[in-house]
């Protein structure tokens, strides 16, 4: 995989621009008021973040070419859904992106396929959920769509996880009045959710000086793992306003730590 090469999709690299920080930061803002010709340059600018992703998949066989522009897109849907507010750097949060774009791709272009006799499981399971609903008005169980078409629970499962098609962590969901929501922000952590985060005593002070919705927030979040639409319903908010206090008491801790 030749990654060395000046050209790549017609673009020269080593002619590609270098912003720093704050020509980006004047970029993003032109950005946020619609200015396509700022969103180009800073996607032009960004082009080496490209470069630098795909070197991870120089053992693929696939055509540099080929993965560099399906980087781009994963660059540009980091662009258009950066939130300038999260208080990390561009980079940071566009790798992933640019990875889980190329990795979508890779998987989409596998060799290998999903046996036809799974796909039919599948299809079937899918026909049979639907008809059921239709007619009662309710999910079936996996027990109910088995008995139905005559199929092995477990088969059922294994067909319908093999037609996924896996979803990046940063894969925007939607937006709301500004705040863009994220599948991670709708996964709980039931296995790690003391030990890995909230724990120590600093981590305890940082969260009383904390207002009582914002703590209460955290501790449902990050000690009971429960998801932001878990806990919107449960204190009978918006998940929008969740993701957007959660923000803020996260930011709130991260400069008292750092104090």
């Amino acid at each position: 995989m030749a990654l060395n090469k000046v050209e790549i999709c017609g673009v020269n690299t080593s002619t590609l621009p270098v912003l720093n920080q704050e020509e980006k930061e004047e970029l993003f803002k032109k950005i946020k008021a619609g200015d396509e010709k700022a969103r180009e340059l800073y996607i032009k600018g960004n082009l080496r973040l490209v470069l630098s992703v795909i070197r991870r998949f120089q053992n693929s066989n696939e055509n540099p070419d080929d993965l560099f522009q399906i980087g781009c897109i994963g660059l540009i849907k980091a662009i258009d859904n950066f939130d300038t507010t999260l208080q990390v750097k561009f980079s940071t949060y566009a790798v992933p992106m640019i990875i889980g774009e190329i990795r979508r791709y890779l998987r989409d272009n596998n060799s290998i396929r999903v046996s036809r006799s799974l796909r039919d499981i599948a299809y079937k399971t899918i026909y049979t959920r639907e008809n059921y609903m239709r007619q009662h008005l309710k999910e079936p169980t996996i027990a109910e769509i088995a008995d139905e078409i005559g199929i092995d629970k477990e088969m059922i499962v294994y067909a319908m996880d093999a037609i996924q098609s896996p979803v990046s962590l940063f894969e925007p969901v939607y937006s709301e009045g500004g705040d863009t929501l994220y599948v991670m922000d709708q996964i709980s952590d039931r296995k790690n959710k003391e030990e890995n985060w909230v724990e120590g005593i600093s981590l305890r002070d940082a969260m009383n000086r904390l207002g009582q919705r914002e703590r209460h927030i955290i501790e449902l979040r990050f000690y009971e793992g429960k998801t932001q639409m878990e806990v919107a319903d449960e204190i009978g908010i918006s998940q929008a306003q969740v993701s957007r206090l959660e923000k803020n008491a996260l930011r709130s801790m991260r400069n008292y730590l750092r104090n």
